[in-house]
């Protein structure tokens, strides 16, 4: 027991819908609006020091529950998940390090609310661990920035001896036969110290998206966005670009990389990535689309930095051996490393990289990012289209986790007006320049979101305890 130690004495859940200026595709989905989870919980350590902090994740229905059961349905569900979370939080007085927290709850508590929501729902289908835990990722986004603000510290100078009542060791085990071990280890251990406040963005082209001002037909609204991917790089100065395929049509995802390498090259673009919407059953449907690129389009390939899940999303029903995707291209673990321990598995596959995400939960991309990294695996860091508060803590993973390559970024495409009261006061994370995300207004307690400064209007929350 630390006196830094917190305990929860109360919250409020708020749920702020946002509509998308043009069509996001998710797999064989469409997103055209998304509900953010905001929660705000406040709490007290040993000393009787009191403090409050803010979580937020967009519930992108499409990407954390595939299905063929309709979309309000599913964000109901959704719904009602983070609503019994909120409630089971403000009964709960276990007291720690939200590190801690966190993972305690998702082992002990999540799964049986969760459990407990699918045998009563009537439903035809259960609400997926993916989804729960993005429910559950804004409570400990949030726990995390209470600890700081209760005990007024920036979050990532608390993961450390000083801070945390265990180490890593509590957490994590190593790979079989490796000479790995996280005894006397921390996350800070893990953590890189950039040299300077700013990260290279990725742009997120979708499946949708118009790639030529040709393509332009004259009724498009005038926003002061742009619509065609030349005029986004013209813009934003942008040098990294990745391009989401459909997984289920080679010709269509050749050409569609070719087009948009085409672009890059003629752009300066220096990197791309190849997301293939885990759609993919068979290592020969990427190993054919990279050899044609080496052999047709070696510029385009050797532009390529790493390839992006392509296969399912249930890594254990799906025990693909993918090191022949990885001897031509890092590939990376998205939907598929809910955890460590799903890691742990993938690496066993032959997945050489991870990409973290804050809707996983802050704690568990830190037990995954300190897991990976100790396995010499590589990392990135991916978006969920986050604006708003979810964009900070989101870039904040990214700038202490040492990635392959900067942050995807892409709330600014899909709803920029949305994040304008967040934006007033850290204008450099919600607009690109120069192909970069700026970080220097991020400061004080907690993940220095300076939320009193951005003044946004909230609805009247659906759980207030």
């Amino acid at each position: 027991m630390k006196p830094y130690d917190i305990r929860v004495t109360g919250l409020q859940l708020y749920y702020l819908p946002v509509e998308t200026r043009v069509p996001l595709k998710f797999g064989a989905e469409v997103l055209t609006s998304v509900t953010c989870a905001r929660v705000c919980i406040r709490t007290e350590n040993r000393r009787g020091e009191r403090g409050e902090g803010w979580g937020e994740t967009p519930l992108s229905v499409q990407w954390v529950w595939p299905s063929a059961l309709g979309y309000e349905i599913r964000e109901r569900a959704i719904k009602r998940i983070c609503e019994l979370i909120a409630n089971d939080l403000a009964e709960w007085n276990e007291q720690g390090h939200p590190f801690e927290l966190g993972h305690s709850y998702q082992k002990q508590r999540l799964p049986v609310l969760v459990d407990r929501f699918n045998a009563g729902s009537g439903l035809a289908e259960n609400v997926p661990y993916l989804a729960a835990l993005v429910c559950f990722s804004l409570f400990d986004i949030a726990l995390h920035d209470a600890y700081g603000q209760t005990n007024r510290l920036p979050v990532y100078a608390t993961y450390n001896e000083r801070y945390m009542n265990a180490d890593l060791a509590a957490y994590l085990e190593p790979a079989n036969g490796s000479a790995v071990r996280f005894d006397g280890l921390y996350p800070e251990h893990f953590l890189d110290t950039p040299s300077s406040p700013e990260l290279l963005a990725w742009h997120l082209v979708g499946g949708k998206d118009l790639l030529y001002r040709r393509e332009l037909t004259g009724d498009e609204r005038e926003d002061g966005y742009p619509y065609t991917l030349e005029d986004w790089i013209e813009r934003d100065g942008l040098k990294c670009l990745k391009v989401k395929l459909a997984g289920n049509d080679a010709a269509w995802d050749y050409e569609r990389l070719v087009q948009v390498g085409e672009i890059a090259l003629a752009s300066q673009v220096v990197w791309l990535t190849a997301d293939f919407n885990c759609q993919v059953t068979d290592c020969d449907y990427v190993n054919h689309i990279l050899d044609r690129l080496l052999h047709e389009q070696p510029d385009i390939y050797k532009s390529i930095l790493y390839i992006e899940q392509p296969f399912p999303y249930d890594l254990e029903a799906n025990r693909l051996d993918v090191r022949s995707v990885s001897a031509r291209k890092p590939l990376f673990m998205d939907e598929s490393a809910h955890d460590w321990e799903l890691v742990k598995l993938g690496r066993e596959f032959g997945w050489t990289g991870v990409a973290l995400k804050t809707c996983k939960t802050q704690t568990g991309a830190l037990l995954s990012l300190c897991w990976a990294k100790a396995h010499g695996m590589t990392l990135m860091v991916q978006d969920l289209t986050n604006p708003m508060l979810a964009q900070i803590p989101h870039v904040l993973l990214a700038y202490y986790a040492g990635t392959i390559m900067g942050v995807e970024t892409n709330g600014m495409q899909f709803y920029p007006e949305a994040s304008s009261y967040e934006a007033k006061v850290h204008p450099g994370l919600y607009r690109r320049e120069g192909g970069k995300l700026q970080l220097r207004t991020i400061g004080g307690y907690g993940f220095g979101y300076k939320v009193e400064e951005m003044e946004r209007p909230l609805p009247a929350p659906v759980v207030h305890i």
